[in-house]
């Protein structure tokens, strides 16, 4: 388990599972914290909030993955805290878990694309 970089993310976005463990408010882009610019999402990145995480069991958090055990996954939150958390979880199941420690609140301040679940 090792932590990941923006940089890294958007070289391989839709190459890697990408899980935003955030609130599905956050991962919508329905409200945010003001520090960050932008809201939404990293795009491709699927929400498992990571207190969800922790209540599902291995079989169901698997399936909600769509990953075979030992593949990459990359989780962020909005600080690193909460993807730290699911990192350790995943890491459990034998996925190949990364943080990407600057998380949204990173994402957000750059140029990098953003999805969003709100309508246009």
């Amino acid at each position: 388990m090792s932590d990941i970089a923006a940089a890294e993310i958007a070289q391989r976005l839709g190459a890697v599972r990408i899980v935003d463990v955030r609130g599905a408010g956050e991962y919508t882009g329905a409200y945010g914290l003001p520090c960050d610019p932008r809201q939404g999402h990293i795009p491709g990145a699927i929400n498992i909030d990571v207190q969800e995480m922790m209540l599902l069991s291995d079989e169901e958090l698997t399936e909600r993955l769509g990953i075979e055990a030992g593949a990459e996954v990359v989780a962020y939150c909005h600080s690193g805290s909460r993807s730290a958390m699911a990192v350790q979880i995943l890491g459990r199941l034998g996925y190949n878990a990364r943080n990407f420690v600057g998380s949204w609140h990173e994402w957000s301040q750059t140029q990098l694309p953003v999805e969003s679940g709100l309508p246009e």
